[in-house]
């Protein structure tokens, strides 16, 4: 029993053995079946890849031929353009010369044609004087043989002549002085009416003076140096922003503001005003202050005229005449506030319409609006007359054709085609032609000032230009972009130059240009 038992294991182990034996030898087959398949694939590998390298060379070497030509014509294109140009440099050239060429044989030609004048003139002028002499040869010749015929000499003849004319001359003199005092005797009323006008015109002084110049009454002397402020600095900001002189002098308890424009005026007095009572007084806050003070300036310019046409009975009038209107308050013409004289005209058209029979409204209307081409525009023709102008505006707004006949036509400059033109015309002269209602002195100093800033405006640069000093001052403050130091000083010639030949005005005219610099930064 126990034989058998080792028997079968025996053979059992032996079986196992001899198993794992053919394994390994089966293994071992294997082995070198797969190691020699590997060899072929890595045989087959190189050989294709030997193969594609084969390939991807001569493509490259391809690739290289084509970028040479390529190259190479890129190459011959430029050397032919540089050829091309060179060859059009030459005919330049060559042109240049032949043209060079050809102006020398002109001006040679010109230098023998003035060389044959030169010699003509004299020729001439040897021809000419050798007639003098003969001409002067005659006459003395002429002379003495009058001489002889009148058994006078020339100077006892002269004198009887002077004698001859002193006779005619004292008759003619009693003559002239008899019509002359019978003239002076009609006329003496006549003359002595334009005394009394004259007389009357010179009394307005004190109102001529508040026509230019506006007085800005403080609480003390101490609010003077806040407003001059350090080295001077805030009261330059504040003729620099509104243009109007600021005169500080020994004045108790007042500064003076002066300049020929009352809205410019009016519009410093404001930002003084509003500056003093604030208290803070800087070139920064003068600048904010000017610009809402402006402002403020012109809706007060709209209610004025808002105000006017309702005190007149005037309805659906054009915005823009409006503001027109308006302006008309701080507009004065030959001394005369242009509001209360375009007031006055309108309630005199008013008038005389209603006794003639015609429309007083349309009447007051066109009185209203006669002078409306006087308020300065930046658009307008400064050339063209105020009355036809005006008659423009009222036609670019919708005025009818009566009433823009009639301002036109008040000053004839057109033919008057309506019945409102001869009442506007005379109501006109009837509020202006008075004795005493205006002054030609006044309107045309200011008109010269004005006159003064239109020419500092007609350079390049300029961005604000104000007459002071009763227009013997010019001051142009420049872009400093725009401007350089150098030309700020040619700018200041090139402009007094200009007035000198341009404008007449007696005295002289300072011209001082300001440049300044700002570099302006904001911290977040």
């Amino acid at each position: 029993m126990d034989n058998s038992i080792i028997l079968i294991i025996g053979g059992v182990l032996l079986g196992i053995i001899v198993g794992f034996i053919i394994a390994k030898a089966l293994e071992r087959n294997n082995a070198s079946k797969l190691i020699k398949s590997a060899k072929k694939s890595a045989a087959a590998i190189i050989k294709e890849a030997n193969s594609e390298g084969e390939s991807i060379k001569k493509d490259k070497i391809l690739q290289a031929k084509e970028k040479f030509i390529e190259l190479k014509s890129e190459h011959e294109k430029v050397i032919n353009a540089r050829d091309k140009k060179m060859a059009e440099a030459e005919k330049r050239t060559r042109d240049k010369e032949s043209q060079v060429s050809s102006e020398l044989s002109k001006n040679l030609k010109l230098n023998q044609s003035l060389e044959d004048k030169i010699k003509d003139y004299n020729h001439r002028v040897d021809i000419l004087e050798k007639k003098q002499e003969e001409i002067d040869r005659l006459h003395k010749s002429q002379i003495e043989q009058l001489e002889v015929i009148s058994s006078l000499s020339a100077e006892e003849a002269k004198a009887q002549l002077v004698e001859s004319l002193k006779g005619e001359a004292k008759s003619d003199a009693m003559a002239y002085v008899q019509s002359t005092l019978e003239e002076a005797k009609l006329t003496a009323q006549q003359e002595a009416k334009k005394v009394i006008i004259n007389t009357i015109q010179r009394i307005g002084t004190e109102e001529a003076v508040d026509n230019c110049v506006s007085v800005f009454n403080i609480e003390s002397d101490d609010v003077k140096g806040r407003i001059i402020g350090r080295e001077g600095r805030n009261i330059r900001a504040i003729e620099a922003a509104t243009g109007v002189e600021i005169i500080v002098d020994d004045t108790p308890e007042a500064i003076i503001l002066s300049c020929f424009d009352s809205v410019r005026r009016e519009i410093a007095r404001l930002s003084l005003h509003k500056l003093v009572t604030d208290g803070r007084i800087h070139p920064a806050r003068i600048e904010e202050v000017v610009k809402k003070t402006t402002k403020q300036i012109e809706q007060e310019i709209i209610e004025v005229g808002k105000r006017t046409i309702i005190d007149l009975g005037i309805h659906n009038l054009h915005p823009e005449l409006i503001k027109v209107v308006g302006r008309m308050k701080y507009r004065s013409s030959y001394g005369q506030n242009l509001l209360q004289h375009s007031r006055e005209v309108a309630k005199l058209c008013g008038v005389m319409a209603a006794e003639l029979g015609l429309n007083p409204k349309l009447a007051k209307r066109a009185g209203l609006l006669h002078d409306i081409g006087k308020v300065p525009d930046a658009e307008a023709d400064m050339e063209t007359p105020h009355a036809i102008l005006g008659m423009q505006w009222a036609e670019k707004y919708g005025e009818k054709e009566d009433v823009c006949n009639a301002i036109g036509a008040h000053h004839d400059e057109i033919e008057m085609t309506s019945l409102l033109s001869p009442i506007v015309q005379v109501c006109d002269a009837i509020s202006g032609a008075r004795p005493g209602a205006r002054r030609q002195v006044l309107d045309s100093y200011i008109q010269r000032l004005k006159d003064l800033e239109d020419i500092a405006f007609g350079f390049g640069g300029v961005k604000k230009a104000y007459a002071i000093q009763a227009g013997r001052e010019l001051r142009v403050i420049v872009e400093s972009e725009k401007v350089s130091d150098q030309n700020a000083a040619d700018l200041s010639f090139n402009i007094s130059q200009k007035i000198q030949t341009d404008m007449t005005y007696p005295g002289q005219v300072k011209v001082t240009v300001i440049r300044e610099t700002r570099a302006v930064n904001i911290a977040k």
